[in-house]
């Protein structure tokens, strides 16, 4: 008798897949040589981190539908325990080298998620975003309340370097510890992305769809919603021992505020909750606001206020969302017509935005910054405060701006429903044939 034929299937490699994840890492390994003062470094290490907790934040948003107002409480007993696991290490009582803290802060983040999640995850909708909110403030105040364990105000400081060097390396430079960040960055972002692909993230995917048809097909929703906030938490805590590693200081009820928590749910649902990437665009979005946009402006939580806001109103999908329509005129060629569009949207825009910084800006010198005079500089130009002539001139570039505007926004808005018209018409087509 014969033997049966043998079969192989072959699955193809997903050559654009490795192409990206190619290109990330190349961006992680060359960044520090692009950009190369202190300042771009402090930032890029920031980013590492920040990508981290922000895609962390992702899985309860993004995959889950769990609007949390505490995700800064796993982010910030990561830090608490890494930095005092480094203390101990330091004093010779703790056997472990620096590189594997962040895992401390990982499993410290994955207990406390394991722990408090399970009381969290009880309830879903806006019920499980009040019960975040209380905790969030429960652990802020235990902060203050245990000053031997969170430090009090002046929280916990910790020297990174210690013990033996690791592979020659003593991770005392900053540049070694971005590039420890950045590894960490890379496997995380790895592993969160497989994440998506496994059962329980598909079935978390399901409960944040449809939980009465998932309770209905045998599966626990609460027990989904717990383990992915296990998962999320133990993220949460790498970050935050990155950032202890990084900055050898972690401040108390700061680390674990629903301040801190509220910057991680605004910049990942600018960067857009939806597609895997967008958390990564809010993390950059975030290290720029917090360290650049606050520099330039002591406005800049207003600016940032009025961009959550239009982007709510007209971009619900966040950046990424707008990044994703433009590779649809792309990939069908029409992207180019458009183009002239864009521009005159970004031209106009930006003059109304010009002339509504300057009104922003004196307001603020009049109640910041009266003692000075009525001068400021802005943009390389000098306003009055206190004269009608910079208030008019400011106020005329705003209107002008705005009217410009509304006139291009009206034109791109009809060229975008003829071409969205056309591709339309052209997949029905190919459908067709």
């Amino acid at each position: 008798m014969s033997s049966p034929a043998a079969y192989y299937r072959f699955k193809p490699w997903n050559v654009g897949r490795w192409i990206l994840w190619s290109l990330f890492a190349l961006v992680l390994i060359a960044a520090p040589h692009v950009f190369t003062s202190s300042l771009a470094l402090t930032m890029l290490s920031q980013i590492g981190y920040a990508i981290i907790i922000c895609l962390s934040y992702n899985i309860l948003l993004g995959q889950g539908g769990m609007l949390s107002f505490g995700h800064a409480v796993y982010t910030g007993l990561g830090s608490f325990l890494a930095i005092h696991a480094m203390n101990l290490a330091g004093e010779g009582r703790l056997p472990l080298p620096l590189v594997l803290m962040p895992l401390v802060g990982g499993l410290a983040g994955m207990f406390f998620a394991l722990l408090l999640g399970y009381v969290t995850t009880k309830k879903a909708g806006t019920t499980f975003a009040m019960i975040t909110l209380g905790i969030g403030e429960l652990v802020a105040a235990m902060a203050l309340m245990l000053p031997e364990f969170f430090g009090g105000e002046g929280g916990i400081t910790t020297d990174r370097v210690y013990g033996k060097p690791f592979l020659g390396i003593t991770f005392g430079p900053a540049i070694q510890v971005y590039y420890l960040i950045a590894a960490y960055c890379f496997v995380c972002t790895a592993a969160m992305y497989a994440f998506t692909g496994t059962p329980l993230g598909r079935i978390l995917n399901a409960v944040r769809d449809n939980p009465e048809r998932v309770e209905f097909i045998g599966y626990d929703t609460q027990r989904v919603r717990w383990l992915g906030f296990t998962i999320a938490g133990f993220f949460a805590g790498v970050g935050g021992a990155l950032a202890a590693i990084n900055f050898e200081i972690v401040t108390g009820a700061d680390s674990v505020s629903l301040l801190r928590s509220g910057s991680y749910l605004l910049f990942t649902f600018l960067g857009g909750a939806g597609f895997f990437f967008g958390p990564m665009i809010g993390a950059v979005l975030l290290v720029l606001a917090s360290v650049l946009l606050s520099e330039l402006s002591k406005a800049w939580l207003l600016y940032l206020g009025l961009v959550f806001l239009f982007m709510v109103m007209y971009a619900p999908g966040g950046v990424a969302s707008l990044i994703m329509m433009n590779l649809r005129l792309a990939k069908y060629g029409r992207l180019g017509r458009i183009a002239g569009a864009y521009l005159g949207l970004a031209g106009t825009g930006l003059v109304a935005v010009l002339g509504a910084a300057a009104m922003v800006e004196m307001a603020y010198h009049l109640q910041l910054n009266a003692a000075l005079g009525p001068e400021l500089h802005f943009l390389g130009a000098t306003l009055d405060a206190r004269g009608l002539g910079s208030w008019f001139g400011a106020g005329f570039v705003l209107l002008t701006g705005a009217g410009l505007f509304e006139l291009c926004r009206r034109e791109f808005m009809r060229q975008w429903g003829e071409i969205q018209e056309e591709i339309e018409h052209e997949i029905r087509r190919g459908e067709a044939l």
